[in-house]
């Protein structure tokens, strides 16, 4: 039965993979000018979270770990998250200052890699509260980070783009760990994240 199941989630696993990595791919002219961007647009938004390896494995760790946590966990994580980034990114421009977000994304990529290792399972609510924190505090560092000539909107748009791709990985690689052999495999690369997040705490 539980075989069955496995079976009949892996093709939606692919399909999340690939279009995720389709979505990724698609930004490949952005990375080229990125760093000699003028307007900053969905492109430069979209490239953005590629430019740190913090962004990169966090987002993919909360798609996995979504994956992890009860039903409801698999919808509500990966959209808590680019919701209180697109609030953190907001907070920029208004003047509100956020102690700390730089530092903070580097422990969000620890404590994801450590809950998934772990393989913690907290009430739906902390769940969201934690994903929620961590999505302010990258949407924060986005946001400092955001070239002044850049068009708000459309540069949000991109990060949110971003974010949701790199989220959809995370998922479909969740849902394949549910294979035998990704049963075996996603201890070591849960404790991968968890070392790169202690890695990036301690280089803090």
């Amino acid at each position: 039965m539980q075989l069955a199941r496995i079976r009949h989630r892996l093709p939606l696993a692919a399909v999340l993979c690939v279009v995720s990595l389709v979505s990724i791919l698609a930004a490949a002219p952005a990375w080229a000018h990125f760093g000699s961007a003028i307007s900053g647009g969905w492109h430069e938004g979209f490239a953005h979270p590629f430019s740190g390896l913090d962004h990169v494995v966090a987002m993919i760790a909360v798609g996995l770990w979504a994956t992890q946590m009860p039903r409801q966990a698999l919808w509500l994580l990966p959209a808590i998250f680019p919701l209180f980034m697109a609030v953190g990114v907001s907070l920029v421009p208004a003047g509100v200052a956020l102690p700390g977000a730089e530092d903070g994304t580097a422990i969000s990529v620890a404590v994801l890699g450590v809950l998934l290792a772990v393989a913690a399972r907290p009430p739906l609510a902390v769940g969201a509260a934690v994903t929620a924190l961590f999505g302010l505090v990258h949407g924060y560092a986005h946001g400092a980070e955001m070239p002044e000539t850049a068009a708000p909107l459309l540069y949000g748009a991109g990060l949110i783009t971003a974010t949701m791709a790199l989220q959809l990985a995370g998922i479909g690689m969740g849902l394949l760990a549910r294979s035998a052999i990704g049963q075996r495999v996603l201890p070591i690369g849960a404790a991968a994240i968890a070392g790169i997040g202690i890695t990036l705490v301690l280089a803090l």
